[in-house]
């Protein structure tokens, strides 16, 4: 329940508002004409149907079915609620269905059903088996549940997933792996004392035994006491498989030299006096909700080392379902799984528990701002923002679904699949993949101008993990080594990366009298010269890079972007090289869409467009995509005179007498350049197929609108802004760009200038 009254009106309204509910059902076909109509209805539809009919196995081709969960309760055990009844459940399970799409992109439809006869629940399960490709149980009581789901599971030829159940048990099965290694303990040693016989209590305890615990080292309670040997209240057949022969009856009894407490029951089940009865480094797993079995606070007042996991966000170690349930579901489809077997529920483990091991993730940092996420006591498992969970985890469970036997349609390249995963939440992995290939052909020194940045701390852990690029980040070393053990990243000063300290480097001299010796006649004295060396990280990378001790550099994560390109080519401009404008990729739903220029020329004369437009095909096939380059104006095809529309004629006429190799047209308005038809009929026959990928400008303001209004209300993911005419030996990125968008640019700056031209 939430706190307060201004909490609960914010609840509901962002239920009602605005439009009432969480989903909505969306076509993914065009539906715009007769001719789209006849295909998805009446009469196209019964290709599709007579195609199945011959071979069930092409629902997954023709239908949703294959990407399609249902999320059935009767809602007889909501969490935190209890028996509320099907219809007052129905927010959860909208709520289920959209995090199945948020973290997994899998559609599902919610099904509540007020049925509260576990068989003749499980009768109407097993009924909607052709509509839907797994069933995920959902707040069914115990022990009605295990029925429902031991019935559906013997009936269908689809996954079916309690999880309450098994969802709990592998998140509380990889926290607990996790917490061992911190405590330096053994599954087979420890002694488990647990509270609750529910459907969730029962799960984990089984998953642990998978794990190696022992039978005779799992001690259970319920609110009426120790579960033993012939006990009568309150007892079933799954709680009586973990009844002890004992005469201790309490739970107080049981709990001295516990090594781990694992609560699923409800608040203030666990004194302050009971925890110092456990053993050394005790293991607490408090997971009640809303109110835990004891709050953290009162239990390392007792034991300061307690290793603690709550099922709440406000503390550390939230034991959070969605950590599994979209996973394992992503890789139980994609492989077309029967089952989910115990084989695909250790594999969700070990992926869960490894990414919580692994260096945190930029983008779980981001979603977590001050939280301390470096693996230990305080974190057990990764974050459910973290992108990389699907990948890992999905992955790992299709190819234990292909090994145990139960995958209907295996995947023959695991690579590729894991690669595709993470390109589902990495809008750029795919795209990125040229050039990640060509920056992997030859090391090179990539220079951080703002190397204190918490985003090139990790852009720079990432270029250190996926290229054979050697970072050299510029700043301060106690603040940067500092936000490296903040930020849990494994970078060491002086081994794996570089450093220049603008304070104290033995450098110093060499940098000041180098960029001396190059302003000498541009009003530049030493004393400027060394004031510059110590203060501006710019100039400094850039010198750098004219010294030959980088190959390139990037700076701009803070400031105007002007002013770095003023020091960038106040040094490096000295070589013959000369910005010719800045070319941003954003990746959008239906693929990328180049814009230039974004930075360098306000108002760009005909041949610096006609530089900016050679030098964007360049680059463009550089991620494998062949360059149409639409120059665009209010202007449209030589209908306005004002504007525009004349330096843009004027650069297609140079293009036209260079003879270049690649595509374009113009100049046009933004609609015509993107759409075919409408193209054709303002310009029939004109030189350009398809919609344009490239879009140029001749007003830096408009390129950077529409790039800014793509990558704010578009939804477009930004690469860039790449710096074109510098032989690759300079970026100046954009003060918004992410650590994910820095090591796009790092990729970048260290593929060999051979590889573009």
């Amino acid at each position: 329940m939430s706190d307060t009254p201004n909490l609960r009106q914010a609840a509901l309204d962002y239920h009602e508002f605005p439009k009432p509910g969480k989903l909505e059902i969306r076509a993914t076909k065009p539906l715009a004409n007769g001719r789209d109509l006849a295909r998805a209805y009446s009469p196209g539809v019964a290709e599709a149907c007579l195609e199945i009919k011959n071979d069930p196995t092409t629902a997954a081709r023709y239908t949703s079915r294959g990407n399609l969960v249902a999320v059935v309760t009767n809602g007889t055990a909501v969490l935190g609620l209890g028996n509320i009844g099907a219809l007052a459940s129905k927010p959860v399970m909208e709520g289920k269905a959209v995090l199945f799409k948020k973290f997994a992109n899998i559609d599902c439809f919610d099904i509540e059903v007020d049925q509260a006869d576990p068989e003749k629940l499980a009768d109407i399960v097993c009924a909607l088996e052709p509509s839907f490709g797994a069933i995920n149980l959902e707040d069914i009581k115990a022990p009605e549940c295990f029925t429902v789901e031991r019935i559906c599971r013997e009936r269908m030829n689809i996954p079916v997933f309690h999880d309450d159940q098994h969802g709990t048990a592998i998140v509380v099965g990889a926290a607990v792996k996790n917490a061992l290694y911190v405590a330096k303990k053994r599954f087979e040693d420890i002694k488990i004392v647990s509270t609750g016989g529910g459907a969730a209590g029962i799960a984990c305890l089984n998953m642990l035994l998978k794990l190696g615990v022992k039978r005779e080292n799992v001690w259970l309670c319920d609110i009426h006491g120790l579960v033993y040997e012939g006990r009568e209240v309150d007892m079933n057949p799954i709680k009586s498989e973990y009844a002890q022969k004992s005469d201790l009856r309490t739970l107080d009894d049981v709990i001295p030299d516990a090594d781990l407490f694992l609560g699923l029951s409800g608040p203030g089940v666990l004194s302050p006096e009971m925890v110092q009865k456990m053993a050394k480094r005790p293991i607490i797993f408090a997971l009640a909700n809303p109110t835990p079995e004891i709050l953290p606070d009162l239990a390392r007042a007792v034991a300061p080392d307690a290793i603690i996991a709550t099922g709440r966000s406000d503390f550390p170690n939230q034991v959070n379902n969605v950590l599994c349930f979209p996973f394992i579901f992503r890789g139980a489809l994609d492989v077309g799984a029967t089952t989910i077997n115990d084989e695909m529920k250790l594999a969700c483990i070990d992926g869960i528990a490894a990414l919580a091991r692994a260096t945190t993730s930029a983008e779980a940092a981001a979603a977590y701002q001050g939280e301390q996420m470096t693996f230990g006591s305080d974190y057990l498992i990764p974050k459910p923002f973290d992108p990389r969970l699907i990948g890992i985890v999905s992955s790992a469970v299709a190819k234990a679904a292909m090994e145990t036997g139960v995958a209907t349609r295996p995947i023959d390249d695991m690579v590729a699949y894991k690669r595709k995963l993470d390109g589902s939440v990495f809008k750029s992995a795919l795209l990125m993949r040229p050039v990640f290939e060509a920056a992997r052909t030859s090391p090179r020194r990539l220079v951080f101008a703002e190397g204190e940045d918490e985003r090139v701390l990790r852009a720079a852990q990432a270029i250190i993990e996926e290229t054979v690029e050697t970072p050299i980040l510029i700043g301060r070393p106690e603040v940067i080594e500092r936000r490296i053990e903040k930020a849990g990243l494994t970078l060491k000063l002086g081994e794996n990366i570089d450093l220049v300290n603008p304070e104290n480097d033995p450098r110093y001299r060499d940098y000041w009298e180098t960029y001396h010796s190059l302003m000498a006649r541009r009003g530049v004295s030493p004393d400027i010269a060394r004031a510059v060396m110590r203060t501006n990280t710019t100039a400094i990378g850039a010198v750098m890079v004219h010294r030959g001790e980088a190959d390139s550099m990037i700076c701009g994560t803070f400031g105007e972007t002007r002013w770095h390109l003023n020091y960038v080519q106040q040094v490096l401009g000295r070589e013959g090289l000369r910005p010719h404008g800045a070319l941003s990729m954003m990746i959008l739903e239906d693929g990328p869409l180049f814009i230039a220029d974004t930075q360098v020329h306000l108002h760009p004369n005909p041949e610096q467009i006609a530089e900016i437009a050679v030098g964007a095909a360049r680059h463009v096939r550089r991620f494998g995509i062949e360059p149409r380059i639409a120059f665009c104006s209010q202007s449209q095809f030589g209908n306005q005179g004002e504007g525009t529309g004349g330096r843009l004629r004027a650069a297609i006429r140079l293009l036209d007498a260079a003879n270049h190799d690649f595509c374009y047209e113009g100049e046009m308005n933004i609609d015509t350049a993107l759409d075919p038809e409408l193209r054709e009929r303002m310009l029939p026959g004109n030189r350009m197929d398809g919609a344009a990928n490239v879009l140029i400008f001749a007003h830096a303001d408009a390129a950077s609108g529409v790039r800014n209004i793509l990558k704010m209300k578009g939804g477009g993911l930004e690469v860039g802004p790449i710096l074109m005419g510098m032989g690759n030996r300079a970026h100046v990125v954009s003060p918004s760009i992410t650590a994910r968008g820095l090591l796009n640019m790092g990729a970048i700056a260290g593929t060999p200038v051979e590889h573009y031209g």
